[in-house]
């Protein structure tokens, strides 16, 4: 089950990435690369399997979801393993 996403959150995480959302998202790409390679590889690949898509609209959609489902885990006290 994943953890619940509070409003408070959300708000925390939007702040926090749209104080200037090109520096955030690149922040988030080296901060998966270290911390989760296998997301951001495909974050990165299914951004690029349509032509039409905006590769940094869909990367920066899948690190918000990404950054608050690991503040709602921290908050909620689950450890999750592999």
């Amino acid at each position: 089950m994943l953890p619940i996403i509070t409003e408070e959150m959300s708000s925390e995480i939007f702040t926090e990435a749209f104080q200037d959302v090109q520096a955030w998202r690149k922040n988030m790409v080296q901060y998966l690369k270290e911390e989760n390679p296998e997301v951001n590889t495909a974050i990165l690949e299914v951004a690029k399997h349509d032509e039409n898509i905006d590769l940094k609209a869909v990367a920066l959609g899948a690190y918000l979801s990404y950054r608050l489902l690991e503040l709602a885990t921290e908050n909620d006290g689950i450890t999750i393993e592999a």
